[in-house]
């Protein structure tokens, strides 16, 4: 049986902390090449991916939802009847990889939890979707370890680098330029974008002032 992967997934203004580089139909379209790259790590995982979008989008194949109530409410309602497994995947997770997702999928726990910079859940697995109840937003990381704890089910916490680092800020995009080499990186590149040489660390920097709309 082949895993669903939820992925939730703003397709209008996302990244917003991006602004100050990236115009919003960059930033859109930025998004979307990260949404790529995390729907080839899933179906290389041999998992099926399935998008919940909080507005219209058309993605080939690939079935999308859009969410009429908010994303806790849509996944519970989701798992309440479903005793199959379930992940749950970040959509700006650009780095993500079939090793990485296989490492969330087979820690033989209940729960697997990667968590995200800043107390979020970059990414989750439940083995049988009923045993899991989204508490995103927050310290989501705190919430479903809690939850989890609380009804008796055994944890396990997944130490990636791939599914921990998710890319919300300009310093975030020399990872995809380092680690990344799909969708994202070369839209970067054809951007114009590359890496900064600065006296105590790399950065990212982009000829030229392209963020007016």
């Amino acid at each position: 049986m082949r895993i669903p992967v939820v992925i939730p997934f703003k397709p209008k203004n996302p990244k917003t902390r991006l602004s100050g580089v990236l115009t919003e139909t960059e930033r859109e379209e930025f998004a979307l090449m990260m949404l790529r790259d995390v729907i080839d790590a899933i179906r290389s995982a041999g998992c099926l991916p399935l998008i919940l979008a909080t507005g219209r989008l058309e993605m080939g194949d690939i079935p999308v939802q859009v969410l009429e109530e908010g994303l806790n409410e849509t996944i519970n309602a989701f798992c309440e009847e479903n005793d199959a497994p379930l992940a749950i995947v970040m959509a700006d997770l650009a780095l993500a990889d079939r090793s990485s997702l296989l490492s969330l999928l087979t820690s033989g726990g209940d729960l697997a939890i990667a968590p995200g910079r800043g107390g979020g859940t970059n990414a989750i697995y439940a083995r049988s979707a009923r045993l899991f109840r989204a508490q995103y937003y927050g310290m989501s990381f705190e919430k479903h370890l809690r939850y989890g704890t609380e009804s008796g089910l055994m944890v396990k916490i997944i130490d990636s680098f791939r599914l921990y680092c998710d890319i919300d800020e300009q310093d975030d995009l020399i990872e995809v330029l380092l680690h990344n080499h799909g969708h994202s990186r070369r839209w970067l590149l054809d951007k114009g974008f590359e890496i900064e040489m600065r006296k105590s660390r790399i950065g990212v920097k982009r000829p030229g002032d392209q963020t007016g709309d």
